[in-house]
């Protein structure tokens, strides 16, 4: 609280010979102060909430092997990462004398128009994105696909994250050496 020094000794004497009091300052105590800070401090902190995480949904394979889903070749996507944010596509199932009409490369920018156009273009039922990572390819360009299917509204058990083969991989090399990806 404030308070304030008034130890003045009698009444008010005027004339020679007469010391003056002093004047004294009033002082402050600043500890209900300290407390209420502490008070709305505690205060802030019980009654704010947390910030909660977000995880993305997604629908992973099952180990039972007699549940294996179908997808029909016309329906099928198939979504390669390479390195340097490179990514390599293909339409339903590579057949040999025709790799190189149906093995394609393209860039995170592109990819999002792809993925709407085969959206639209199937019936939903038959649609399904295959996504395949190289051992080159990163952490965040895994993510960023997952992330441009959730954009393109691609409902979840419509894609699925799978091993790529050696063949793949070994086109993916071939492409990027001729490209003159390092």
């Amino acid at each position: 609280m404030a308070e304030m020094d008034t130890s003045s000794g009698g009444g008010h004497k005027k004339g020679p010979g007469v010391k003056k009091g002093k004047k004294l300052s009033t002082r402050v105590d600043l500890t209900p102060m300290v407390d209420l800070g502490f008070l709305l401090i505690t205060f802030f902190v019980f009654t704010t909430t947390m910030s909660q995480s977000t995880a993305m949904n997604m629908n992973e394979p099952k180990d039972d092997s007699t549940q294996i889903l179908k997808v029909k070749n016309s329906g099928a996507m198939t979504i390669l990462l390479g390195k340097a944010d490179q990514v390599y596509y293909y339409y339903g199932q590579l057949e040999p004398d025709k790799l190189s009409e149906q093995f394609k490369s393209t860039t995170f920018k592109q990819v999002r128009d792809l993925i709407v156009q085969k959206r639209k273009a199937t019936p939903i039922g038959d649609l399904m994105y295959i996504i395949k990572s190289s051992k080159e390819s990163t952490f965040k360009n895994a993510i960023d696909i997952l992330d441009e299917m959730s954009i393109c509204v691609v409902p979840p058990g419509h894609y699925a994250e799978v091993d790529i083969t050696p063949t793949e991989e070994l086109l993916i090399k071939k492409t990027e050496e001729a490209n003159g990806i390092n």
